[in-house]
């Protein structure tokens, strides 16, 4: 089969990356979560004070910043698994939690934050053989992809998904307050001037709303070999 680049798109709490960490562990691709990049900054910038009260970001200031944010993956030789590191500490639990989670949409709507990170993760696919997830990727980032996915699922769907996820990690969790999240950043990331979410033309839907993990996995092998023949 040809090598061939993978575009996963979709709205927050679908469940991209878990279904494009084991897309590229089962066909050997490496994987890309351009969600946890975007969520490294949104830690960075917690870290360093760069919120107003109000929410907004002191983006000035995180621009003059942002030459010091690396972000990088690396496997982690027990579950075979790519992680997270900022500046070289992994950060994979801190950077899932509800604090980066309702700030991280109006870091992501920054043009000069995602200029940056695009940049990064088109040198990381120019090689093909890559699975990337995020909002942008098949619009934006690889429009050339031969394969792209749209997840959806109903927002009351994706809310229970975080709750039990966080409830797992053993993190705390208000139903609630994850719905008005999860409602939040789906306005914010379909309705920001920069790189709105959106389905490309060619992009073949999957609403996982009532899927198990193994006939989404079966779904997606199905539509890689396709794509790969």
């Amino acid at each position: 089969m040809k090598k061939i680049t993978i575009a996963i798109d979709g709205y927050s709490s679908c469940g991209k990356s878990t279904m494009a960490k084991a897309l590229a562990k089962k066909i050997g691709y490496v994987y890309v979560d351009t969600g946890a990049m975007y969520r490294s900054v949104t830690l960075f910038a917690l870290r360093n004070g760069l919120f107003n009260a109000d929410g907004s970001v002191k983006a000035d200031d995180l621009k003059e910043m942002l030459p010091q944010v690396n972000v990088s993956f690396k496997l982690n030789a027990t579950t075979g698994l790519p992680e997270t590191y900022l500046n070289g500490e992994m950060v994979e639990r801190d950077i899932r939690g509800m604090e980066v989670s309702s700030h991280v949409s109006p870091i992501a709507a920054i043009p000069f934050v995602r200029e940056a990170l695009v940049a990064q993760q088109k040198a990381m696919g120019k090689e093909k053989g890559v699975v990337m997830d995020g909002r942008d990727i098949g619009t934006v980032v690889f429009p050339d992809a031969e394969l792209k996915i749209f997840v959806t699922a109903s927002p009351e769907v994706r809310a229970k998904r975080r709750y039990d996820e966080l409830q797992a990690k053993g993190q705390p969790a208000d139903y609630d307050d994850i719905l008005k999240n999860v409602q939040q950043r789906d306005y914010i990331d379909t309705h920001r001037e920069v790189s709105p979410l959106r389905q490309a033309e060619d992009a073949i839907v999957l609403d996982n709303s009532h899927m198990t993990i193994e006939e989404q996995d079966a779904w997606l092998i199905d539509k890689y070999q396709l794509a790969a023949k």
